[in-house]
Order: structure tokens, then sequence, then C-alpha cells
């Protein structure tokens, strides 16, 4: 018989944050979105209990903590992000974080950088 997997994610959620490599992008800052996935397995006895799936308010909120703090690179705030979802949620078998800028230093206003990060039990 197989298992069920349960999904939550949040999908091009929208930060102004001082990330970047130089400092003028620090100073001046930078929009991103950040998308999250995670999965794990289906449990649920009770679909209507918030406590037996995951709160995805409680993710923002995590996502946002991270997002606030200057850095430089990207990797380094999509690294906190899934290091803190594996702290806090365990049971989680995979999670996908990917943080996209869109406005990278490059000259040319229609490109986009994005790094992504995969953890897998």
């Amino acid at each position: 018989m197989g298992s069920i997997t349960q999904e939550v994610a949040l999908q091009k959620v929208r930060f102004f944050s001082p990330i970047g490599y130089y400092k003028e992008e620090r100073i001046l800052g930078n929009e991103f979105f950040v998308d999250v996935v995670v999965r794990f397995p289906f449990g649920n006895a009770n679909t209507e209990d918030l406590s037996n799936t995951i709160n995805y308010g409680e993710l923002y909120n995590l996502v946002y903590e991270v997002m606030k703090k200057e850095r430089r690179l990207l990797e380094s705030a999509a690294e906190e992000i899934l290091s803190k979802i594996q702290n806090r949620y365990p049971f989680v078998d995979e999670a996908r974080v990917s943080v996209h800028k869109t406005t990278p230093p490059f000259g040319h206003d229609h490109v986009q950088a994005r790094v992504s990060l995969c953890y897998h039990r």
C-alpha cells in the first residue's frame, strides 16, 4: 500500500532586503522573491487541526526573520531558511528554498538571479 505526502508551500513572497555582494546593494536594498516548499508524511487524523500540519503563517515568519538581515550572498539566506525549517520541523522529509533577486547589478533590467537549495532526508 502507498503513502501520502503532504506539501505546504509559500510562493513568490516579496521582500525588500539589504542583501547584495556590493556594499551599495546592501545600503540601497534589493527586491527579492522567496519560494519555500516543504514535504512530509501525511498522517493527519484530523484535517481541521492546525497542529497536524505546518502553519504557513509560521513558515512566513521564519522566512521574514532571515530576509530582514543584511548579508552578502543569496546562498547564506537560502541556507539559513533551510536550516531553520529543519530545526523547527524535524518531521520534514524534503524542503526546497529558492531566493530570487529581481535586479542583479548586470546593467540589464530583464534579468533575475536565483539560488536554490534542497534538503532530502
